[in-house]
């Protein structure tokens, strides 16, 4: 299964150990996305339609209220670059 070129920058960015964190509104609606990478830095490229397209994928997950990181399956779609470590 192929990616596009937006999820396929997040999942590094998550495989290098960031998360993506959620706010979210009084009707449980996300309110607002940022995904901070392993050094604190927040990345302005996700969108709620890739969120929810890598949420789909089973690219990501979150678990027990946590930020969401990336899953074991979100791994192997990523391919690899020199820079991931």
């Amino acid at each position: 299964m192929d990616i596009s070129r937006a999820e396929q920058r997040i999942l590094h960015l998550l495989a290098q150990g960031g998360r993506i964190e959620i706010t979210r509104d009084d009707n449980r609606k996300i309110e607002k996305l940022q995904l901070v990478t392993r050094e604190g830095w927040a990345f302005s490229g996700l969108d709620l339609t890739t969120f929810r397209k890598l949420k789909q994928k089973k690219a990501i997950k979150s678990q027990g209220g946590r930020p969401y990181r990336i899953t074991e399956r979100g791994l192997v779609l990523v391919r690899a670059e020199q820079d991931n470590r």
